[in-house]
């Protein structure tokens, strides 16, 4: 059974910097690729950020330059540095991965930037 949970929202000023977490409990996470995903009211969900088993990453193009995703394999814990923030970062944020042809979603983290 694969959980995943997030942690590290909450409030910024525009331009400052936040980093979130999502702690994987399960086995064998250097086998998985994650991804970043957010989704601010009245909006569709989107993907941010992810990161593949090898360390490959690929970003938004609303985000390059300012949020960098990586992995620790021995933390079982993925991380999305968010910095330069706008406040059309505003959305609740989740943590996703597949496994076996099954998805998985964190409850999401609540990121709110205000000028």
């Amino acid at each position: 059974q694969v959980q995943l949970v997030e942690s590290g929202g909450g409030l910024a000023q525009a331009g400052e910097s936040l980093r979130l977490s999502c702690a994987l409990s399960g086995s064998f996470f250097n086998m998985y690729t994650i991804r970043w995903y957010r989704q601010a009211p009245g909006k569709q969900r989107e993907l941010v950020a992810g990161i593949n088993t090898s360390g490959r990453t690929n970003y938004a193009d609303s985000v390059k330059g300012r949020f960098t995703i990586s992995r620790d394999n021995a933390e079982k814990t993925a991380y999305l540095q968010m910095r330069n923030l706008k406040r059309e970062d505003t959305a609740i944020y989740y943590c996703n991965t597949d496994w076996a042809g099954n998805g998985y979603w964190g409850q999401g983290t609540q990121v709110t930037v205000s000028s």
